[in-house]
């Protein structure tokens, strides 16, 4: 009589024997990789090294020119004198901070500088945005080409051209403006030189200058809006208004919201050249800014490591706007810049 032979076999090897050989193996080389982050890291930039080199440029933009001079800021700190150098110049600590908030200027340049940047942030950033929503309801294409282009070309003029065609529309003796207003029998208007009128003359500069080429990344992200949205929308009826207002505006909202966040950490900067040729005696109060202050009293008149302390304090106040703004952004439900 023979003996009877039972085999017991685990379910797990049975289902391992009916996988192929070739995704056996693929498995057993994931699980590897996933256990070697240098593998995973060397990889990554293997397969995507194109990308890499195309973005090397741009790093090596902002390592040279914005994180290597950043060590720079430490002669704030000091008494810096350009015949003992950096590393032998006396420390002073925060007395140049303290010299700079005790200074009477200090909320003079504070408030001229908030002021034209509220006047910019209110009038100006929403601009690129209603003519991103206009230029893409054109639907006839050359027609829309040539718009870009025109509202595109003040863009590339130097403040310095820009500064000079103010002076030939607004000035008292020759300005075309003027003129106007005296052949319709009204009095000169004094444009350049009344207080009244000098943050307004900056933000419609700005707005004239880089409303139209603020538009190109609105334009972008329009034209990353599924048309089946608006497809949607037509069907329950919505207007063209309504399409605008629940589905373009609504898709871009996260590109509004971050260059927002980005716009509000530059509320410290106004643009040196445009103040700078804008400015005279006249209106002296209200133009001078940070960066004004800074030109005068650091290059004119040597103070480098207070101007250095006055350019520190404008870049700490950025980059608490930024996380604030973020912050203020997350807690609405936006995504925010990280």
């Amino acid at each position: 009589m023979k003996a009877l032979t039972i085999t017991f076999t685990d379910s797990k090897e049975e289902s391992m024997m009916d996988v192929p050989a070739d995704k056996v193996t693929a498995a057993a080389e994931g699980k590897k990789a996933v256990g070697s982050p240098p593998s995973l890291v060397w990889g990554g930039l293997k397969r995507d090294k194109y990308l890499y080199l195309l973005a090397l440029p741009g790093l090596i933009y902002f390592i040279v020119f914005r994180y290597v001079p950043m060590w720079g800021v430490i002669i704030s700190f000091q008494e810096y004198s350009p015949y003992q150098g950096v590393l032998n110049s006396p420390w002073v600590g925060f007395d140049h901070f303290a010299r700079f908030f005790s200074n009477p200027d200090f909320l003079l340049l504070f408030r001229n500088t908030m002021a034209i940047n509220l006047l910019s942030l209110i009038f100006f950033f929403p601009l690129p945005i209603l003519l991103a929503v206009l230029l893409n309801e054109i639907r006839v294409s050359s027609y829309k080409k040539v718009v870009q282009s025109i509202i595109y070309l003040p863009h590339f003029l130097s403040w310095v051209i820009i500064v000079g065609i103010t002076f030939l529309l607004l000035s008292t003796g020759d300005g075309v403006v003027n003129k106007l207003l005296v052949a319709f029998g009204f009095d000169k208007v004094d444009f350049l030189t009344n207080k009244n009128y000098f943050w307004g003359l900056l933000t419609l500069q700005s707005i004239w200058k880089d409303a139209g080429w603020g538009t190109i990344i609105f334009l972008a992200a329009i034209a990353g809006v599924d048309p089946q949205l608006y497809e949607a929308a037509k069907m329950d009826g919505a207007s063209r208004l309504r399409q605008i207002w629940h589905v373009t505006l609504t898709a871009i909202r996260p590109v509004i919201v971050i260059l927002l966040i980005l716009r509000i950490g530059h509320m410290m900067d106004v643009g040196f050249e445009q103040v700078f040729l804008m400015m005279n005696g006249a209106v002296s109060d209200v133009a001078d800014v940070f960066d004004t202050y800074v030109y005068r009293l650091g290059v004119r008149q040597g103070q480098f490591s207070f101007s250095t302390a006055v350019g520190l304090f404008k870049s700490v106040v950025g980059l608490l706007l930024v996380i604030g703004a973020n912050r203020l952004a997350k807690k609405f439900g936006e995504e925010g810049v990280y």
